[in-house]
């Protein structure tokens, strides 16, 4: 029996799933879920084969969701939104429903699933790496032990490359987060952000000096205390962000 988790904060839009579902006697559905808090943790618990996920819901909406998982399964988009993600989801998610989706329309989506579950765990990674919601450039959501907490960005003081992930590091400590270097300079507000070496990404708000480490190279001290190095390229670009 192929395993399933509805995850959207409509009851409506989770009804029509089911009904739609009744053709299709072969997948159950283990859970239903108001909001990315609910969905993490039934993902977690049922480990299901299909995820249908909403992108706009209350609390965390569906990319940050997944984002918060180690190995996301396969997800079906249903949403009414398609202004940002329509075609990062032709080209990498499974498949997107935008509503209202008719039975004819919800039944190609699985028979495309069906066809692909091979490819499903890389489309639906570089799904998460490829969209940058609107929503990411004013908070980060991170994941501590069971606990999700959500960043406001002005909270974070830098970011930082290690390995597969980054470090979120704020006055609290930092976060892990796997996501690339590239992908939050992308993200981020340029204005506010600085990639200032290949391994930090800085909040020109904690800035506080620039100083010399030697003939050639600088350091960025941050209100933390924290030094930062500066690459060659780093250092030309934050004197041009500062206008000195």
């Amino acid at each position: 029996m192929i395993r399933a988790v509805l995850i959207d904060d409509e009851p409506l839009a989770r009804s029509l799933i089911r009904e739609y579902l009744a053709a299709w006697p072969d997948i159950e559905v283990v859970s239903e879920c108001n909001d990315g808090f609910e969905g993490v943790k039934s993902i977690a618990q049922f480990k299901p084969d299909l995820v249908f996920l909403d992108i706009q819901m209350p609390k965390i909406n569906g990319f940050e969701m997944l984002e918060l998982l180690d190995a996301p399964p396969p997800i079906i988009f249903t949403t009414a939104f398609d202004e940002y993600a329509v075609q990062a989801f032709e080209r990498h998610a499974v498949d997107y429903l935008l509503k209202p989706f008719s039975q004819e329309r919800f039944d190609k989506a699985l028979q495309k699933w069906k066809g692909q579950k091979g490819t499903m765990d890389k489309n639906t990674n570089a799904l998460m790496e490829s969209n940058s919601p609107p929503e990411e450039r004013t908070r980060i959501v991170v994941k501590k032990g069971t606990n999700i907490v959500i960043l406001p960005i002005h909270t974070v003081h830098y970011i930082e490359a290690f390995d597969d992930y980054v470090k979120v590091h704020t006055q609290a400590g930092f976060y892990l987060k796997k996501k690339t270097m590239a992908h939050y300079e992308r993200a981020l507000d340029p204005g506010q952000f600085v990639r200032v070496h290949r391994s930090y990404l800085m909040n020109l708000q904690e800035l506080t000096r620039i100083e010399a480490a030697d003939k050639d190279n600088h350091l960025a001290l941050l209100k933390s205390g924290v030094r930062i190095p500066l690459s060659q390229g780093g250092y030309q670009k934050l004197k041009e962000v500062l206008g000195i």
